[in-house]
């Protein structure tokens, strides 16, 4: 139970470690966030294959294909559905990355963005508390520290629109623990939903691996590759992703 609290701790304060960062480096490129982001979705896509879905298959019982494929698209289904009912904060802003307030006056800006950072952070928190649900914490701990590390570049790039939107300081800071608090609550319902019946924990892994991989199809890559460094962002998914493979490979 120990290493769980710690590795929520862990996940949602990635974002408020973010966030710091967020303040101090506010000109941060654009080529620069998409690199980082894009090699943040390059670890997450390898522990949602490694520590989600794979395992998935391992503990699928009779039929472990038709749990694994159910589990994925519903996690990707209720992502999406999320989406579907709260703005994002890539679709509130123009090509030069500030807020347009014409297009967010009739909505309350703080919990604007609150809600908008929520939609992936609460699954996220599950993906990373699921993962322990297998008694494997290596795979665990990669799997959380993929989610975490996507949480650092996001943290940093959510300041900047909301100084511009007029919020303040100490506010901004208090929204970005705010989504790390959101995380953190995910990570314990994700541990305590596989920890109460493991009948549930092989669709439970590849619904939150179906959670993950819409997020980075959906959002990661398609951010990464609309501001000119498109190829710089492949070579980093990649590079990501194969630094995990050596990680499992390592500590497996």
């Amino acid at each position: 139970m120990t290493i769980v609290l710690l590795t929520a701790l862990g996940v949602g304060g990635a974002s408020v470690f973010g966030a710091l960062l967020g303040f101090v480096f506010k000109k941060t490129t654009h080529k620069f966030s998409d690199i980082v982001l894009s090699f943040a979705a390059g670890v997450m896509l390898a522990a949602a294959v490694i520590g989600l879905i794979l395992p998935s298959l391992e503990y699928g019982g009779r039929f472990p294909i038709i749990i694994t494929v159910l589990g994925i698209f519903c996690g990707a289904l209720c992502v999406n559905l999320f989406d579907k009912l709260v703005p994002h904060l890539h679709k509130l802003t123009g090509t030069d990355g500030e807020i347009h307030p014409d297009k967010t006056e009739k909505l309350n800006k703080v919990l604007l963005f609150v809600i908008a950072i929520a939609i992936h952070n609460l699954p996220e928190g599950i993906a990373a508390g699921v993962g322990f649900g297998t008694g494997n914490n290596t795979d665990a701990l990669i799997i959380a520290g993929g989610i975490a590390l996507q949480n650092i570049p996001e943290g940093m790039v959510i300041i900047g629109p909301m100084l511009a939107a007029g919020i303040s300081n100490k506010r901004a800071l208090l929204i970005a623990c705010a989504t790390g608090i959101i995380e953190v609550i995910g990570t314990f319902i994700g541990y305590f939903a596989v920890s109460i019946s493991n009948a549930i924990l092989p669709f439970a892994l590849a619904f939150a691996g179906g959670t993950m991989l819409y997020v980075i199809s959906d959002e990661m890559i398609p951010e990464t590759h609309s501001h000119g460094a498109q190829r710089g962002a492949t070579y980093a998914l990649l590079l990501g992703f194969c630094l995990m493979l050596v990680f499992d490979r390592l500590l497996g």
